[in-house]
């Protein structure tokens, strides 16, 4: 067994409110410069629909992923390394310009340079910030179809819809949805990875987050081709592939990532997870599709378990990074509660993005029918006829096995339940957690975290200095300190002896000199002779 750290997301869908702040704070944090114009690294899909880029999901035309050989080994979709090798210089498994959008400012100046008292209105037509040509017709954007806008023209397009052969209605006020934010997906077994020529991709070993080097990069854009996800760009101006970071100078600091940061719903959820490493191409190799979300939870590590914690240092993890495993958000709401389930896990690259499906908004409806909608047994008895189709939600998450998105939403529908008798004074009825195979103390602490959890409980992300505390919590000025211990705190500063990082349980740290006075004599800076 060989344990490995991953840093992990989750998201809460019932939360997300379609606000895309978290699309344009990593917009202006990441590709806010000269030919990232098109790239969102983070972006938010209105479902059903099509998505960003048009049809990302569709692989018989995009080819991303792993696919089973005649023999049962994983091999990449799109070919091995003698076809990659034939077509190096020809890959037309690419989305164009198209499929993206072009994108495009407006002539500004003429409105400012426009003389004054002219008979006609001045305009600013659009143009390319390609090469500058007039742009006649915008006809695609990144969120063109948001809130099901323009989607009697797009819906049928959905891969998610035909594959699970799904009928919805197009009308408005009949039509379901719910928001879908996407990043990069960080997998355990990447395609990008695996696909590009020049080794410029890598996943990190310390925090499993996928990079790219942009001095190894030669811009072949097979990473583009390899990526079920399309969450891989080309730099026109530089001929560098590029990708969502993780926020990985954040996250080496304890900090969230900017999406979660600035996150107007709180939905996201950041923690480490521990993985067996030796056992990741033997659950990417599931041979039935509908057995892979089982596979992945498979080889995901207790981190409460001695044997773990044991092999875990062996293979040179922090205590640190071990301890924010335990604590972390990501290990209850897959292992705990149950709750988070991964975005096509058919595609067999394993990923660290998982989702909290959304519940629909059958209370409304089951009142207007003259039931109590809040009623366990009603809600219960709605999640099979729900405005949103379980075949939907299994084609998205769970690789059309509807088994365990029903659970799922059992469990966040007998939450709702039972937490209204609490906040209504009356007694809690401890059948309605039993249903759903929890306690009544579970489910009050899966509210909390879902509901009401603070910062600190929703980003459990380790320093890369394991000398340095994590959180606002760690602050002195919680607990009453004086100014000058919260600036040193502040600055990642703490009292302890530099050794403290390599023994457990030690709350070692740099000296702080902002708050050093005179006359002291810290022995962690100049240590006594023997």
């Amino acid at each position: 067994m060989k344990v490995m750290a991953q840093i992990a997301m989750i998201m809460n869908l019932d939360k997300c409110i379609g606000c895309h702040t978290c699309s344009v704070t990593c917009k202006q944090a990441w590709t806010n410069r000269e030919g990232t114009e098109y790239m969102w690294f983070n972006n938010v899909e209105t479902r059903p629909g099509v998505g960003y880029p048009y049809g990302w999901e569709d692989q018989g035309k995009w080819e991303g992923g792993w696919v089973l050989d005649k023999r049962g080994k994983l091999k990449p979709r799109a070919g091995g390394r003698l076809k990659k090798l034939a077509t190096i210089f020809h890959n037309p498994k690419l989305p164009t310009i198209e499929d993206y959008y072009e994108p495009w400012t407006y002539e500004y100046e003429k409105l400012l340079s426009a003389p004054a008292g002219q008979k006609t209105q001045p305009t600013a037509r659009p143009v390319s910030q390609l090469d500058g040509r007039p742009i006649d017709t915008i006809k695609w954007s990144s969120n063109w179809d948001d809130n099901l806008g323009g989607s009697g023209q797009t819906m049928d397009d959905d891969p998610v819809l035909k594959q699970m052969n799904v009928q919805v209605r197009k009308e408005i006020e009949d039509a379901f949805m719910f928001y879908l934010p996407r990043i990069c997906e960080h997998c355990l077994n990447p395609t990008c990875v695996s696909s590009c020529p020049s080794g410029a991709m890598y996943k990190r070993s310390e925090d499993g987050i996928v990079l790219v080097d942009q001095d190894r990069c030669r811009g072949w854009r097979m990473c583009v081709s390899g990526c079920p996800y399309k969450k891989v760009y080309f730099n026109h101006k530089t001929g560098k592939a590029e990708k969502c970071t993780l926020c990985y100078p954040r996250i080496e600091v304890g900090q969230p990532t900017v999406c979660s940061e600035t996150c107007v719903g709180r939905l996201r959820y950041l923690g480490v997870l521990l993985y067996d490493a030796d056992r990741v191409a033997s659950a990417a190799s599931t041979p039935d599709e509908r057995d892979l979300f089982a596979a992945q939870k498979d080889i995901l590590l207790d981190p409460h378990d001695p044997e773990v914690q044991r092999a875990a240092v062996e293979s040179g993890i922090p205590h640190a990074w071990i301890d924010a495993a335990q604590q972390s958000p990501i290990w209850d709401l897959i292992f705990r509660y149950e709750v988070a389930v991964p975005l096509h896990p058919e595609y067999r690259t394993l990923p660290m993005v998982w989702y909290i499906p959304p519940l629909s908004p059958v209370v409304d409806a089951v009142t207007a029918s003259g039931a109590d909608g809040e009623h366990h047994r009603v809600l219960m008895s709605a999640i099979s006829n729900m405005r949103i189709p379980l075949e939907y939600l299994a084609g998205l998450f769970t690789a059309g096995d509807t088994a365990p998105v029903e659970k799922v939403l059992r469990r966040l529908a007998a939450m709702r339940s039972y937490m209204r008798d609490i906040n209504l004074g009356n007694e809690p009825q401890e059948e309605i957690a039993k249903a759903v195979g929890m306690t009544g103390r579970d489910m009050q602490a899966m509210y909390r975290l879902l509901a009401i959890a603070k910062y600190d409980d929703r980003y459990v992300i380790p320093t890369a200095s394991p000398e340095t505390p994590r959180g606002i919590s760690s602050l002195p000025s919680f607990a009453g300190a004086d100014p000058a211990a919260t600036v040193a705190a502040f600055h990642g500063l703490g009292e302890g002896a530099p050794e403290a990082c390599h023994s457990e349980g030690s709350t070692g740290g740099p000296v702080p000199l902002a708050s050093w006075s005179a006359g002291q004599r810290p022995d962690s800076m100049f240590p006594r002779s023997s």
